[in-house]
């Protein structure tokens, strides 16, 4: 069993289609391995790089940029079995951060790694790094000129590719006036159950848009923005970071399910929780030991897939 998820917010129309192609493929890249009985670690790191690999999406190449133009990444895997984990933040020229935070998992007696550090460490048992040039588009820099524009103007910034991309007037100040959880957040996760009854999930980001170099948001916080023990679930999250780390909303969701809520209830109470308490919007994906599972987010759509040996689905919407 494999879910995955490609981030919750206001998915343009004009959008949908790149997301939903991306899930797909992670999900038949990361299928794959647990189809020929590989392990549920391998799958959520095969899934997660494809997703890392694909522009569409804020993890890897075509992240958001800091306020001083350069990607920062951020990315968590943890295994159920062995309760291992690794993770790094404020990584700036790794092309995938998920891998990075493999070899945390696997080669290190700690578990969390930042910046420059992270990078030696991961270099140093091979993991080439590359320029952080390679990881910036185009689209992206216009998008950080078009939110410090804003901010400069006093508005509020937005982090869709640009008011002035859009034809339709009407569509250009729909997205002017959408409240700023809904914004991008096209953060990546999945979570994976394979044959031999283990649990793994992983999660990657680029972060915010104009966020201040150094910032790091939940998704590579155990119990945050990803988590995963046997004896309980595999979650991964998307959203707006500061709330989900306030509640340790990973955490909270898989002991629900420790405690015998199903996994969908779980999925759903974690979103009402995250807004009633905190006014937090996002979204998450909840797998439990036997194979149960749920998606929910509390925002316009999300980017969503799931495969098990008899179906794929993927959507935009739950």
């Amino acid at each position: 069993m494999l879910l995955v998820h490609g981030g919750a917010w206001a998915i343009p129309d004009d959008a949908a289609a790149a997301h939903e192609n991306g899930v797909r493929n992670a999900l038949r890249s990361g299928f794959a391995v647990l189809d020929r009985g590989g392990a549920a670690i391998d799958a959520v790191e095969a899934a997660v790089s494809v997703l890392e690999d694909d522009p569409t999406f804020d993890a890897g190449r075509g992240s958001f940029l800091t306020s001083d133009g350069r990607v920062q990444l951020d990315a968590l895997l943890m295994d159920g079995g062995r309760m291992k984990a690794g993770g790094v933040a404020c990584v700036e020229r790794l092309r995938n951060p998920i891998q990075a935070a493999r070899l945390v998992l696997e080669k290190s007696p700690h578990v969390f790694f930042v910046g420059t550090g992270a990078e030696e460490f991961v270099h140093a048992n091979g993991m080439p790094l590359i320029d952080n040039s390679e990881l910036v588009l185009d689209r992206e820099r216009e998008r950080l000129k078009f939110a410090q524009q804003r901010s400069a103007a006093g508005l509020a910034d937005d982090t869709f590719s640009g008011l002035q991309d859009d034809k339709d007037p009407a569509t250009a100040v729909a997205r002017a006036l959408e409240p700023e959880e809904f914004r991008s957040h096209d953060t990546v996760g999945a979570a994976a159950l394979d044959i031999h009854g283990s649990l793994a999930a992983g999660t990657s980001t680029g972060g915010t848009l104009n966020k201040t170099p150094g910032r790091v948001g939940d998704s590579s916080l155990i119990g945050c923005g990803c988590y995963a023990d046997n004896l309980s679930a595999a979650v991964s999250l998307t959203g707006w970071g500061e709330p989900i780390m306030k509640l340790v909303l990973g955490k909270w969701a898989v002991d629900r399910v420790a405690g015998g809520i199903a996994p969908e209830l779980a999925a759903r109470e974690s979103m009402s929780y995250l807004y009633s308490r905190l006014g937090g919007r996002g979204g998450i994906i909840l797998l439990g030991p036997d194979g149960r599972f749920g998606m929910a987010h509390n925002t316009p759509a999300m980017a969503w897939g799931f495969a098990t040996e008899d179906e794929m689905k993927t959507g935009l919407k739950l």
